[in-house]
């Protein structure tokens, strides 16, 4: 019996999982005549602004957040998607919260050249490494404490003149 109603439990739970499938399906392929532009807004509508504030200038990027450790320790990996002002803000840093500490990120199954903004507590950036190599399984360390990781595409702090000392800001 306790198989049975076990079986009957999977099979219901299937049943809603496949619903729920098809509707995800069906809504996203309806475009309403924007091309698929409805996709990417609510995607782009779940993203956190953040900005970068220094003597460059000021800029607002619309980021992904990776909160748990989960989702801290996938990143951006396997990802093709990225556009010029998207990223993924990692805070808090680490996952569980606490102290700042020294943060330590590799690019392994990273297809992307990225720039790893590493955030002090008070909002600053410590260190800024440009252009990390795509694949690569070195180490790329904030070399202090940090509370906060911003990831953007490779070679955007130059152009936009971000700098260590910068100041980012979030709604937290």
């Amino acid at each position: 019996m306790m198989a049975t109603a076990g079986a009957a439990r999977t099979a219901k739970a299937l049943g809603a999982a496949t619903a729920a499938a098809l509707l995800l399906m069906a809504t996203g392929a309806c475009s309403g005549g924007d091309g698929g532009n409805a996709g990417q807004a609510a995607v782009a509508s779940t993203r956190l602004p953040v900005t970068i504030a220094g003597a460059g200038g000021s800029h607002v990027f619309l980021v992904e957040r990776a909160v748990t450790a989960a989702q801290q320790a996938q990143g951006l990996m396997y990802r093709t998607d990225l556009t010029p002002d998207g990223g993924m803000l990692f805070h808090p840093y680490p996952a569980g919260g606490g102290a700042p500490r020294e943060a330590s990120f590799w690019m392994k199954n990273t297809p992307t050249p990225l720039d790893i903004l590493f955030i002090r507590a008070d909002g600053t950036i410590a260190t800024i490494a440009e252009n990390t190599v795509p694949y690569s399984s070195t180490e790329v360390k904030s070399r202090e404490p940090v509370a906060a990781v911003l990831e953007i595409v490779g070679g955007r702090a130059a152009e936009l003149g971000i700098a260590e000392g910068d100041r980012v800001t979030w709604a937290k």
